[in-house]
């Protein structure tokens, strides 16, 4: 029970660092424009991603551009958007190999294989929160870095994003989540999971001992539950045991009857 309750929170944990992932790698929000010094107009707001850069006007306009080129952009900005789409693709892989890995699932139940797959998606979700934490650790040094940049000018300084806050969560979670899956996979050197256990009842399988088959035994052996069988077998018994000295008797009387009446018909003629 406690491997399934395992199984299940790394899962859900993973699950969540995917979405969040997926939530850090899509929006804009990596690093947002730094109201300090005399640039104190809070109008505009700038915005940078991984694929586009935005502006937010305090009318409610939102506009967007995307990054034009791909060779033309720096050397980290590729390496995050190429890392984040990694972590992704795998994090999605992670939960369809843990799906079927997972004691709370049918595919493949009884194999010897299925208690491995959990620890493959374990394992793919780890790899995964790892790509992810890269990138935005990365950008987070960069940030603060140029925001402590005595020579740069306060319109360029930019503060952490959301997405970045976002994208760490959701890492350590993913990270949390395969270390849990991969954990869970660790029972089966015991030997005690050759054959999964069923949802939702683990404790019927949980021991596997010798199975114990039921004997017949015969009606005259339970005499103390039931009293009518107890007579009916001692009468027929009686019977039995009398039955020879019953049919000494009976040819004895034939006999004897048979002298009678050779002895009459003697007697007769005579």
């Amino acid at each position: 029970m406690a491997i399934l309750a395992l199984e299940l929170m790394g899962f859900f944990f993973g699950l969540i660092g995917m979405l969040g992932t997926l939530v850090a790698t899509l929006l804009p929000y990596w690093a947002t424009s730094a109201h300090v010094g005399p640039n104190i107009v809070t109008a505009v707001v700038s915005m940078k991603g991984l694929w586009m850069e935005c502006v937010y006007q305090s009318t409610g306009a939102f506009q967007c551009e995307t990054y034009n080129t791909l060779l033309g952009l720096t050397v980290d900005l590729q390496a995050a958007r190429a890392m984040m789409v990694m972590s992704s693709i795998f994090s999605v892989m992670a939960c369809a190999v843990s799906t079927v890995g997972m004691q709370c699932t049918v595919c493949m139940d009884g194999s010897s294989v299925k208690t491995k797959v959990a620890g493959v998606g374990g394992s793919m979700f780890l790899l995964a929160g790892l790509l992810s934490l890269i990138p935005i650790a990365w950008k987070t040094h960069e940030v603060v870095q140029t925001f402590y940049m005595p020579n740069m000018p306060a319109s360029l300084k930019f503060e952490i994003g959301d997405c970045l806050y976002v994208g760490l969560a959701s890492s350590l979670l993913s990270m949390l989540g395969g270390g849990l899956l991969s954990a869970s996979c660790c029972d089966d050197i015991d030997g005690n999971r050759g054959s999964r256990r069923h949802y939702p009842y683990p404790e019927r399988n949980a021991l596997r001992g010798p199975s114990h088959s039921m004997t017949y035994q015969p009606a005259a052996l339970h005499s103390t539950t039931n009293p009518n069988i107890t007579n009916k077998t001692q009468t027929l018994n009686s019977h039995t045991s009398s039955s020879p000295h019953s049919i000494q008797a009976q040819d004895s009387r034939k006999m004897a009857r048979q002298n009678t009446a050779a002895g009459y018909d003697v007697t007769g003629y005579v």
